[in-house]
């Protein structure tokens, strides 16, 4: 049995994502980081010289002056990530874009063309869009109710998985001799009719090395975990401690199961910041640091209604009851994520304040410490199983290069973190099986290089 190797992502959020409302201040980052292709090419480089397996982009389709930094002004996902595939040659693209806005077809040929232009190295992160105001930007009166998102989301992923299957291995004769271009046996049209898609197909694009893009799915509600479980090759999620991180961790194992899948065909990925000091005194001094100077108070609050559909909890008293009455306002938006915070400021009877304080205190990080502190406990996590690997954020550059030069020589030392890409694909370093096209015969092999 081969041994099980951890996995490595990079989250690249420019000038600041969630809860970072003030990194752009940081000198060491442009002040259009989030729009330079040359600031992402040199990052994602340092990436893939560490043999990370992907670089993961973020997105939506909706911003309010509220939104953070990052999301006021950023590149559409498929566009960087194919200027990105040719400034790299083995770390994994992988990008978020959503089935509720956009159209099977389309969507299937613009991701199967980043797989042939960075040769399989392509993934997709399926997502619903929990911006519920994301419908006014595509000409509709309201957003997708939470169970009709759902069920659109399984119908356009095996519309998109059939049209990556409309050719046939050796379709493509390209004989000069005979003058045969094409085998029209080996090619076939889709004839989809359900209930939110018609598509005829074929897809004018064959297969990729890689056969089809990874798949990556980030959902916390039981219909996001089901919806992982049948359809993801990976999971993007959070965990806040080892415990919640191991719950989380059978769990999508044990729906992958009663999906008839194999559990070690899907990777969990948890996203976390890392903070590496010369000691692990100094790492805490670090970590509170950029906590403390990241962002205030008022921009918390202020950033604090986007799970709520935006909802402005300025309005309220901030040392007044939390206001349970901004959960209705969640109701299309991320409603799973704006019910925990309710349920539990109202079981703890807190204030507004209190709340949003104590969920800024809450995105600390589990690694934190000098490298072999940091090395320790990813290696705890792993061997628990509690993760597959991580997302690091990138959020200060001089941070994620301690992690790099620091961090990743320790657990490539212990084995548990490659030295060399195994793979020439995202699927084949992911140590997942190359899914066959729908009309020939699985197969059991994995990619490799």
């Amino acid at each position: 049995m081969t041994q099980r190797q951890l996995k490595l992502g990079l989250v690249p959020t420019g000038v600041g994502g969630p809860g970072d409302s003030n990194r752009w201040l940081d000198t060491d980052i442009p002040v259009d980081a989030s729009v330079s292709i040359d600031w992402y090419i040199d990052v994602v480089r340092q990436a893939e010289a560490a043999k990370f397996d992907l670089v993961f982009i973020v997105d939506s389709q909706f911003i309010t002056a509220n939104s953070p930094p990052h999301y006021l002004n950023r590149l559409e996902p498929l566009t960087l990530l194919s200027a990105l595939a040719v400034a790299t040659s083995r770390i994994g693209l992988v990008g978020t874009l959503t089935t509720s806005y956009n159209d099977p077809f389309n969507l299937a040929r613009r991701f199967a063309s980043l797989d042939l232009i960075s040769k399989g190295r392509a993934g997709w992160n399926v997502v619903t869009s929990g911006d519920a105001g994301t419908a006014g930007n595509f000409s509709l009166p309201e957003h997708f109710d939470y169970d009709t998102r759902y069920r659109r989301a399984v119908e356009f992923l095996d519309v998109a998985r059939g049209l990556w299957s409309s050719w046939e291995e050796g379709a493509l004769v390209r004989d000069r001799a005979t003058g045969q271009f094409l085998d029209a046996d080996k090619l076939h049209r889709l004839d989809h009719r359900g209930e939110f898609f018609q598509v005829v197909g074929p897809l004018n694009l064959q297969r990729s090395p890689q056969g089809e893009p990874v798949i990556f799915q980030a959902g916390d509600s039981d219909q996001g975990r089901d919806l992982g479980a049948t359809i993801a090759d990976a999971i993007f999620t959070h965990a806040a401690t080892i415990e919640q991180g191991q719950a989380f961790y059978a769990d999508l194992k044990e729906r992958a199961v009663r999906q008839g899948r194999d559990p070690d065909q899907i990777v969990i990925l948890p996203g976390f910041s890392v903070y590496v000091g010369d000691t692990d005194a100094e790492a805490q001094a670090i970590e509170h640091h950029y906590r403390s100077v990241d962002q205030s108070f008022d921009q918390a609050l202020a950033e604090f209604g986007r799970p709520f559909g935006w909802y402005d909890f300025r309005q309220h008293d901030p040392d007044a009851p939390f206001p349970a009455e901004a959960l209705e306002h969640a109701k299309s938006s991320f409603y799973t994520q704006a019910k925990k915070v309710t349920n539990f400021a109202l079981a703890q009877g807190l204030t507004l304040r209190q709340t949003v304080e104590l969920l800024r205190a809450g995105r600390g990080s589990p690694f934190v410490g000098s490298a072999e502190t940091v090395a320790n406990e990813i290696q705890h996590w792993f061997e628990e199983r509690a993760l597959d690997g991580l997302n690091v954020h990138l959020g200060h550059p001089a941070q994620f290069k301690r992690f790099v030069q620091e961090v990743v020589p320790i657990l490539q030392a212990r084995g548990l973190f490659r030295t060399e890409y195994e793979a020439d694909t995202l699927r084949g370093n992911l140590g997942l099986t190359i899914p066959a096209s729908r009309h020939h015969a699985p197969s059991a092999h994995r990619d490799a290089a």
